[in-house]
Protein backbone atom coordinates (compact mmCIF):
# COMPACT_ATOMS: atom_id res chain seq x y z
CA UNK A 1 0.00 0.00 0.00
CA UNK A 2 2.82 2.37 0.93
CA UNK A 3 4.60 1.51 -2.30
CA UNK A 4 1.47 2.29 -4.32
CA UNK A 5 1.08 5.64 -2.61
CA UNK A 6 4.72 6.46 -3.30
CA UNK A 7 4.22 5.55 -6.94
CA UNK A 8 1.13 7.74 -7.13
CA UNK A 9 3.02 10.71 -5.70
CA UNK A 10 5.87 10.20 -8.16
CA UNK A 11 3.44 10.11 -11.06
CA UNK A 12 1.85 13.30 -9.81
CA UNK A 13 5.21 15.06 -9.66
CA UNK A 14 6.07 13.86 -13.15
CA UNK A 15 2.70 15.02 -14.42
CA UNK A 16 3.52 18.60 -13.41
CA UNK A 17 7.00 18.58 -14.96
CA UNK A 18 7.30 19.98 -18.45
CA UNK A 19 9.99 19.75 -21.12
CA UNK A 20 11.69 22.83 -22.52
CA UNK A 21 9.66 22.32 -25.70
CA UNK A 22 6.43 22.37 -23.71
CA UNK A 23 7.55 25.56 -21.94
CA UNK A 24 8.39 27.14 -25.30
CA UNK A 25 4.92 26.24 -26.57
CA UNK A 26 3.31 27.76 -23.49
CA UNK A 27 5.33 30.96 -23.91
CA UNK A 28 4.24 31.19 -27.53
CA UNK A 29 0.56 30.53 -26.95
CA UNK A 30 -0.22 31.91 -23.48
CA UNK A 31 -0.10 35.74 -23.60
CA UNK A 32 -0.74 36.16 -19.87
CA UNK A 33 1.58 33.35 -18.75
CA UNK A 34 2.77 33.59 -15.13
CA UNK A 35 6.42 32.62 -15.52
CA UNK A 36 8.73 32.72 -12.49
CA UNK A 37 12.52 32.49 -12.55
CA UNK A 38 13.35 31.27 -9.04
CA UNK A 39 17.11 31.83 -9.32
CA UNK A 40 19.05 34.65 -7.66
CA UNK A 41 18.94 38.21 -8.98
CA UNK A 42 22.51 37.83 -10.24
CA UNK A 43 21.63 34.72 -12.25
CA UNK A 44 18.53 36.41 -13.62
CA UNK A 45 20.49 39.49 -14.73
CA UNK A 46 22.94 37.32 -16.67
CA UNK A 47 20.10 35.95 -18.83
CA UNK A 48 16.56 34.62 -18.49
CA UNK A 49 13.53 33.50 -20.47
CA UNK A 50 11.53 36.31 -22.07
CA UNK A 51 8.65 37.35 -19.84
CA UNK A 52 10.00 35.76 -16.66
CA UNK A 53 9.60 37.50 -13.31
CA UNK A 54 12.43 36.97 -10.82
CA UNK A 55 11.37 35.74 -7.37
CA UNK A 56 14.30 34.16 -5.54
CA UNK A 57 13.48 30.75 -4.09
CA UNK A 58 16.03 31.30 -1.33
CA UNK A 59 14.13 34.33 -0.02
CA UNK A 60 12.49 33.56 3.33
CA UNK A 61 9.18 34.95 2.07
CA UNK A 62 9.30 33.33 -1.38
CA UNK A 63 5.79 31.87 -1.19
CA UNK A 64 4.41 35.13 0.21
CA UNK A 65 5.97 37.04 -2.71
CA UNK A 66 4.24 34.72 -5.17
CA UNK A 67 0.95 35.10 -3.31
CA UNK A 68 1.28 38.89 -3.45
CA UNK A 69 1.81 38.75 -7.21
CA UNK A 70 -0.57 35.96 -8.31
CA UNK A 71 -3.82 34.39 -7.21
CA UNK A 72 -4.33 30.62 -7.44
CA UNK A 73 -6.86 30.69 -10.27
CA UNK A 74 -4.34 30.26 -13.11
CA UNK A 75 -1.23 28.03 -13.21
CA UNK A 76 2.29 29.32 -12.66
CA UNK A 77 5.36 28.13 -14.54
CA UNK A 78 8.70 27.92 -12.71
CA UNK A 79 12.28 27.23 -13.68
CA UNK A 80 15.77 27.53 -12.19
CA UNK A 81 19.31 26.69 -13.32
CA UNK A 82 18.96 22.91 -13.55
CA UNK A 83 15.43 22.11 -12.35
CA UNK A 84 16.23 21.23 -8.72
CA UNK A 85 15.39 24.51 -7.00
CA UNK A 86 12.30 24.97 -9.14
CA UNK A 87 11.11 21.45 -8.23
CA UNK A 88 11.31 22.42 -4.55
CA UNK A 89 9.64 25.75 -5.32
CA UNK A 90 6.86 23.93 -7.19
CA UNK A 91 6.27 21.66 -4.20
CA UNK A 92 5.91 24.64 -1.84
CA UNK A 93 3.59 26.45 -4.20
CA UNK A 94 1.41 23.37 -4.66
CA UNK A 95 1.04 23.20 -0.90
CA UNK A 96 -0.09 26.83 -1.03
CA UNK A 97 -2.84 25.93 -3.50
CA UNK A 98 -1.20 26.65 -6.86
CA UNK A 99 -1.19 24.56 -10.00
CA UNK A 100 2.51 24.59 -10.95
CA UNK A 101 4.50 23.49 -13.99
CA UNK A 102 8.24 22.96 -13.52
CA UNK A 103 10.69 23.04 -16.45
CA UNK A 104 12.86 19.93 -16.63
CA UNK A 105 16.56 20.67 -17.05
CA UNK A 106 16.07 24.34 -16.21
CA UNK A 107 17.89 27.24 -17.78
CA UNK A 108 20.88 25.05 -18.67
CA UNK A 109 18.78 22.80 -20.90
CA UNK A 110 16.95 25.77 -22.41
CA UNK A 111 20.24 27.51 -23.29
CA UNK A 112 21.93 24.34 -24.56
CA UNK A 113 19.08 23.92 -27.03
CA UNK A 114 19.73 27.41 -28.40
CA UNK A 115 16.39 28.81 -27.28
CA UNK A 116 16.01 32.56 -26.92
CA UNK A 117 17.04 34.31 -23.70
CA UNK A 118 17.24 37.97 -22.75
CA UNK A 119 18.97 40.18 -20.18
CA UNK A 120 16.06 42.59 -20.02
CA UNK A 121 12.69 42.70 -18.33
CA UNK A 122 9.89 41.75 -20.69
CA UNK A 123 6.24 42.64 -20.14
CA UNK A 124 3.70 40.37 -21.86
CA UNK A 125 0.20 41.46 -22.87
CA UNK A 126 -2.79 40.11 -24.74
CA UNK A 127 -4.31 42.31 -27.44
CA UNK A 128 -8.05 42.82 -27.79
CA UNK A 129 -8.29 39.57 -29.76
CA UNK A 130 -5.98 37.59 -27.48
CA UNK A 131 -2.80 37.87 -29.54
CA UNK A 132 0.56 37.92 -27.74
CA UNK A 133 2.47 41.21 -27.54
CA UNK A 134 5.80 41.59 -25.71
CA UNK A 135 7.50 44.80 -24.60
CA UNK A 136 11.21 44.61 -23.79
CA UNK A 137 12.33 47.30 -21.36
CA UNK A 138 15.86 47.87 -22.59
CA UNK A 139 16.92 51.05 -20.75
CA UNK A 140 16.29 54.78 -20.43
CA UNK A 141 14.13 55.63 -23.47
CA UNK A 142 14.83 52.42 -25.41
CA UNK A 143 11.90 50.04 -25.80
CA UNK A 144 11.23 47.12 -28.13
CA UNK A 145 7.76 45.81 -28.98
CA UNK A 146 7.33 42.36 -30.56
CA UNK A 147 4.09 41.42 -32.22
CA UNK A 148 3.15 38.78 -34.79
CA UNK A 149 6.74 38.09 -35.81
CA UNK A 150 7.73 41.75 -36.09
CA UNK A 151 10.15 43.75 -33.93
CA UNK A 152 9.52 47.48 -33.46
CA UNK A 153 12.30 49.51 -31.83
CA UNK A 154 11.81 52.90 -30.18
CA UNK A 155 14.82 55.17 -29.54
CA UNK A 156 17.43 52.36 -29.51
CA UNK A 157 20.82 53.43 -28.13
CA UNK A 158 23.95 51.34 -27.66
CA UNK A 159 25.38 53.34 -24.74
CA UNK A 160 23.95 54.72 -21.49
CA UNK A 161 25.09 52.43 -18.70
CA UNK A 162 25.58 48.83 -19.75
CA UNK A 163 26.32 48.72 -23.51
CA UNK A 164 23.78 47.07 -25.79
CA UNK A 165 24.81 45.23 -28.94
CA UNK A 166 21.55 45.18 -30.88
CA UNK A 167 23.07 43.03 -33.62
CA UNK A 168 23.51 40.18 -31.12
CA UNK A 169 20.72 40.76 -28.61
CA UNK A 170 17.77 41.59 -30.90
CA UNK A 171 16.44 40.59 -34.32
CA UNK A 172 16.48 42.99 -37.24
CA UNK A 173 13.70 45.50 -36.77
CA UNK A 174 10.65 45.78 -38.99
CA UNK A 175 10.52 49.44 -37.96
CA UNK A 176 12.70 51.83 -35.94
CA UNK A 177 11.07 54.97 -34.52
CA UNK A 178 13.11 57.86 -33.12
CA UNK A 179 11.44 60.61 -31.11
CA UNK A 180 14.10 63.34 -31.47
CA UNK A 181 17.75 64.07 -32.18
CA UNK A 182 19.35 64.02 -28.71
CA UNK A 183 22.13 61.45 -28.31
CA UNK A 184 20.23 59.42 -25.71
CA UNK A 185 17.48 58.83 -28.30
CA UNK A 186 19.16 59.01 -31.71
CA UNK A 187 22.07 56.58 -32.16
CA UNK A 188 23.27 55.88 -35.70
CA UNK A 189 25.21 52.81 -34.54
CA UNK A 190 22.12 51.19 -32.99
CA UNK A 191 20.10 51.98 -36.11
CA UNK A 192 22.75 50.36 -38.28
CA UNK A 193 22.80 47.25 -36.10
CA UNK A 194 19.00 46.88 -36.28
CA UNK A 195 18.50 47.68 -39.95
CA UNK A 196 17.76 44.79 -42.26
CA UNK A 197 16.10 44.38 -45.60
CA UNK A 198 12.84 46.29 -45.54
CA UNK A 199 13.37 48.05 -42.16
CA UNK A 200 11.36 51.27 -41.98
CA UNK A 201 13.08 54.16 -40.18
CA UNK A 202 10.80 56.94 -38.91
CA UNK A 203 12.24 60.06 -37.26
CA UNK A 204 11.48 63.68 -36.57
CA UNK A 205 12.88 66.03 -39.23
CA UNK A 206 15.98 67.11 -37.27
CA UNK A 207 16.95 63.49 -36.65
CA UNK A 208 16.52 62.66 -40.33
CA UNK A 209 18.67 65.61 -41.32
CA UNK A 210 21.34 64.67 -38.77
CA UNK A 211 21.89 61.10 -39.97
CA UNK A 212 20.87 61.64 -43.58
CA UNK A 213 18.40 58.80 -43.95
CA UNK A 214 14.95 57.62 -42.95
CA UNK A 215 11.50 59.10 -43.36
CA UNK A 216 10.50 62.21 -41.44
CA UNK A 217 7.22 62.23 -39.54
CA UNK A 218 5.82 65.19 -37.63
CA UNK A 219 3.25 65.93 -34.95
CA UNK A 220 -0.23 64.91 -36.04
CA UNK A 221 0.92 62.67 -38.91
CA UNK A 222 0.17 58.97 -39.14
CA UNK A 223 2.00 56.13 -40.88
CA UNK A 224 1.42 52.42 -41.35
CA UNK A 225 4.24 50.23 -40.07
CA UNK A 226 5.13 46.80 -41.47
CA UNK A 227 2.60 44.30 -40.16
CA UNK A 228 -0.37 46.67 -40.75
CA UNK A 229 0.29 48.60 -37.55
CA UNK A 230 -0.82 52.23 -37.30
CA UNK A 231 1.38 54.84 -35.61
CA UNK A 232 0.54 58.48 -34.91
CA UNK A 233 3.16 61.09 -34.04
CA UNK A 234 2.00 63.35 -31.20
CA UNK A 235 3.54 66.48 -29.61
CA UNK A 236 6.41 66.18 -27.13
CA UNK A 237 7.93 69.35 -25.71
CA UNK A 238 8.81 71.40 -22.61
CA UNK A 239 6.43 74.00 -21.20
CA UNK A 240 8.10 75.18 -17.97
CA UNK A 241 9.72 78.62 -18.39
CA UNK A 242 13.45 78.20 -18.81
CA UNK A 243 13.17 74.62 -20.10
CA UNK A 244 11.78 75.29 -23.56
CA UNK A 245 15.25 75.09 -25.11
CA UNK A 246 15.60 71.44 -24.08
CA UNK A 247 12.67 70.24 -26.21
CA UNK A 248 11.01 73.04 -28.21
CA UNK A 249 7.41 72.73 -29.32
CA UNK A 250 6.89 71.27 -32.80
CA UNK A 251 10.21 69.43 -32.98
CA UNK A 252 10.09 66.08 -31.18
CA UNK A 253 7.50 63.33 -31.30
CA UNK A 254 5.75 60.99 -28.98
CA UNK A 255 4.18 57.94 -30.63
CA UNK A 256 0.80 56.25 -30.19
CA UNK A 257 0.90 52.79 -31.75
CA UNK A 258 -2.12 50.50 -32.07
CA UNK A 259 -1.60 46.73 -32.12
CA UNK A 260 -4.81 44.80 -32.73
CA UNK A 261 -6.77 47.26 -30.60
CA UNK A 262 -4.08 47.57 -27.89
CA UNK A 263 -2.96 51.22 -27.78
CA UNK A 264 0.53 52.05 -26.52
CA UNK A 265 1.77 55.60 -25.92
CA UNK A 266 5.53 56.18 -25.90
CA UNK A 267 5.81 59.81 -24.90
CA UNK A 268 9.41 60.69 -25.77
CA UNK A 269 10.89 63.70 -23.98
CA UNK A 270 8.00 65.86 -22.88
CA UNK A 271 6.27 67.57 -20.00
CA UNK A 272 2.54 67.22 -19.28
CA UNK A 273 1.47 69.14 -22.39
CA UNK A 274 -2.16 70.14 -23.09
CA UNK A 275 -2.35 67.85 -26.12
CA UNK A 276 -2.32 64.84 -23.79
CA UNK A 277 -6.01 65.54 -23.18
CA UNK A 278 -6.64 64.48 -26.80
CA UNK A 279 -5.22 60.99 -26.28
CA UNK A 280 -7.94 58.37 -26.11
CA UNK A 281 -8.19 54.80 -24.81
CA UNK A 282 -4.51 54.38 -24.02
CA UNK A 283 -3.83 50.93 -22.61
CA UNK A 284 -0.12 51.32 -21.80
CA UNK A 285 1.68 54.64 -21.33
CA UNK A 286 5.42 55.24 -21.07
CA UNK A 287 5.97 58.62 -19.42
CA UNK A 288 9.42 60.20 -18.84
CA UNK A 289 10.27 61.50 -15.36
CA UNK A 290 13.65 63.20 -15.50
CA UNK A 291 13.46 66.82 -14.41
CA UNK A 292 14.50 69.35 -15.59
CA UNK A 293 14.52 67.80 -19.07
CA UNK A 294 11.14 66.06 -18.97
CA UNK A 295 8.54 65.73 -16.19
CA UNK A 296 8.69 66.13 -12.47
CA UNK A 297 7.04 63.39 -10.43
CA UNK A 298 4.06 65.69 -9.90
CA UNK A 299 3.77 66.32 -13.65
CA UNK A 300 3.89 62.60 -14.36
CA UNK A 301 1.05 62.01 -11.92
CA UNK A 302 -0.94 64.88 -13.46
CA UNK A 303 -0.35 63.54 -16.97
CA UNK A 304 -1.47 60.04 -15.98
CA UNK A 305 -4.67 61.45 -14.48
CA UNK A 306 -5.40 63.15 -17.80
CA UNK A 307 -4.46 60.22 -20.07
CA UNK A 308 -5.97 57.54 -17.80
CA UNK A 309 -3.98 54.57 -19.13
CA UNK A 310 -4.71 51.10 -17.79
CA UNK A 311 -0.98 50.62 -17.20
CA UNK A 312 1.69 53.25 -16.55
CA UNK A 313 5.37 52.46 -16.92
CA UNK A 314 7.56 55.45 -15.99
CA UNK A 315 10.80 55.51 -17.98
CA UNK A 316 13.80 57.76 -18.69
CA UNK A 317 13.90 58.63 -14.98
CA UNK A 318 17.61 58.55 -14.04
CA UNK A 319 17.80 58.83 -10.23
CA UNK A 320 14.32 60.27 -9.72
CA UNK A 321 12.48 58.79 -6.74
CA UNK A 322 9.23 57.32 -8.09
CA UNK A 323 8.03 55.66 -4.90
CA UNK A 324 5.11 58.08 -4.49
CA UNK A 325 3.65 57.48 -7.96
CA UNK A 326 1.66 54.24 -7.43
CA UNK A 327 -0.15 55.53 -4.35
CA UNK A 328 -1.10 58.74 -6.14
CA UNK A 329 -2.79 56.91 -9.01
CA UNK A 330 -5.46 54.54 -7.67
CA UNK A 331 -7.08 52.61 -10.48
CA UNK A 332 -3.97 52.70 -12.68
CA UNK A 333 -1.57 49.76 -12.71
CA UNK A 334 1.77 51.54 -12.12
CA UNK A 335 4.76 49.33 -12.90
CA UNK A 336 8.12 50.58 -11.64
CA UNK A 337 10.80 48.89 -13.69
CA UNK A 338 14.52 49.29 -14.36
CA UNK A 339 14.29 52.05 -16.96
CA UNK A 340 16.79 54.61 -15.71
Amino acid sequence: MAFSLFGLLCCRAQEDDRSTAAFADALENTPAIRLIDVRTAEEYAAGHLRGAVNLDYFAKDFVQQVQAAYDTEEPVYVYCRSGRRSADAARQLKEAGYRVFNMLGGYIAWSDEGREVTKYEVERFATKNGKLLEITLIKHGSVEIRFQGHSYQFDPVTGLGKPTDFSKEFPKASAILVTHEHGDHLDAKAIEQLTGEGTLLLLNEKSRAQIGKGEAIGNGQTRELPGDILVEAVPAYNTTPGREMFHPQGNGNGYVVTFDGLRIYIAGDTEDVPEMADLREIDIAFLPVNQPYTMTVEQCIAAAKVIKPRILIPYHFSQTDLSSVPGALPGIDVRLRQMQ
